[in-house]
């Protein structure tokens, strides 16, 4: 039987991998070399960096080093914790970036236009971006004060046109840029560019999708959270609007306290006199008005309602559980503004929950009957205080007894002058 006869082998023969097996190692620093090579040649002109960057996007793995990209064209080479330049290499920095431009906004809505320019051609850097920001912002103290201020400049340009999200400025809620006041100056300064940019308006709603609307003070060192220091910082950034936000933001949590507190109170069958009395307290130090405190009351008591589904049963329904707050409502129907909001709210819940569509006539009728509400204030919503919603159908359902106090009011003025004339 013939054997087969073994094929000679080489010695020391190398076996070659296919080109999509081999795993490319990392090297950052070798993109960075070659990225900084090429906005070299460009002598600085953004024109040159913008067409540079577009085509060395089919050579260069951008996908890769998106981050890397980023930190070169920001602050002129690669990033390292703490906010410094890694200084490996023959040429580890370039001046062809942001934290070399001038601080002046034509300068810096240049170097704006090649983000721009950037992003749009290669569409996957977005997130990429917004990651590389996360980043550079936490770095923020190892900058200079003039880096800082391109920086927060740039970041306000970048939240306009909404290369970055506003939540991306939470990671400046970090205790070692807060302490030295850092966080705040960059905040203040980025404030101020935006509203130079797109006006007051528009920052507003960028803190509050940003969730930032109630951290404001946060920003602030410890040793510095006073609402008197709040103010003060904001009126020499003549960023008034800001302080507007905190205090409504302020007065929302307020608000969202005293109802729970209500509702707890409520719930533990604590008496009424002992409720008004707590809740006097609360008012005065959060400075809520009467007027506010009686709408809250009654959210919270209707909140606390089971209520039938049949529309015919839950206007009697509705009367028995509110007899028993009367007196509550009462102790804050205090002024005519307080009464005024208290039926106004009441023409609103009943529009909004149409099983309730009925019973609005009743609830009034027991208001006044109680002494919550005034026949002069009941007039005076009749006639032009009302809103527009369900308005010809609550106007109807009040009109017979609009019609009763206003002849009871002119019998009543017709024996005042009967008596002058005796």
């Amino acid at each position: 039987m013939s054997q087969k006869t073994e094929r000679p082998v080489l010695s020391g023969q190398r076996i070659k991998t296919r080109k999509r097996d081999e795993r490319e190692k990392y090297d950052p620093t070798g993109f960075r070399d070659a990225v900084i090579a090429g906005l070299e040649k460009t002598e600085g002109d953004l024109e040159q960096i913008s067409k540079y960057l577009d085509s060395a996007g089919n050579k260069l793995d951008y996908r890769r080093y998106g981050e890397v990209l980023f930190d070169i064209l920001i602050a002129g080479g690669l990033l390292v914790p703490g906010g410094s330049i890694s200084q490996d290499g023959e040429k580890p920095r370039t001046n062809y970036c942001i934290f070399d431009a001038p601080e002046s906004m034509e300068a810096m809505r240049n170097h704006e236009q090649v983000f721009v320019k950037l992003i749009r051609r290669y569409k996957y850097l977005e997130k990429m971006f917004e990651e590389e920001m996360g980043k550079v912002l936490l770095f923020v103290k190892g900058f200079t004060p003039s880096e800082r201020i391109k920086l927060a400049r740039m970041t306000a340009l970048w939240l306009v046109n909404g290369s970055v999200p506003p939540n991306v400025l939470l990671v400046l809620n970090n205790e070692h840029l807060i302490k030295d006041g850092i966080a705040l100056e960059f905040l203040l300064e980025l404030f101020q560019t935006f509203k130079q940019e797109k006006g007051i308006a528009y920052l507003i709603q960028a803190l509050k999708k940003g969730g930032l609307e109630s951290k404001l003070m946060d920003f602030f060192p410890p040793n510095k959270r006073t609402e008197e220091y709040f103010k003060q910082v904001f009126l020499d950034k003549e960023l008034n609007e800001i302080i507007k936000l905190h205090k409504a933001q302020a007065s929302q949590e307020a608000k969202r306290e005293l109802q729970q507190a209500l509702i707890d109170d409520i719930n533990d069958e604590k008496p009424h006199n002992e409720i008004t009395s707590d809740i006097k307290e609360f008012s005065q130090r959060t400075n809520i008005p009467d007027h506010e405190i009686i709408v809250i009351i009654w959210s919270t008591i209707m909140s606390l309602g089971e209520w039938n589904k049949k529309e015919e049963l839950v206007t009697d329904q509705a009367v028995r559980h509110l007899k028993t707050y009367c007196t509550l409502l009462q102790a804050f129907a205090s002024t005519d503004r307080s009464e005024l909001a208290l039926i106004l709210k009441v023409q609103e819940f009943c529009y909004e929950n149409m099983n309730f569509m009925k019973a609005f006539q009743k609830i009034i009728l027991l208001f006044y009957k109680t002494e919550v509400l005034s026949e002069e204030i009941i007039l005076r919503w009749y006639k032009d205080g009302h809103s527009n919603k369900g308005k010809m159908h609550f106007l109807e359902q009040m009109r017979k007894f609009v019609e009763w106090l206003q002849s009871a009011e002119e019998e009543s003025e017709s024996e005042d002058e009967q008596k002058n004339g005796e």
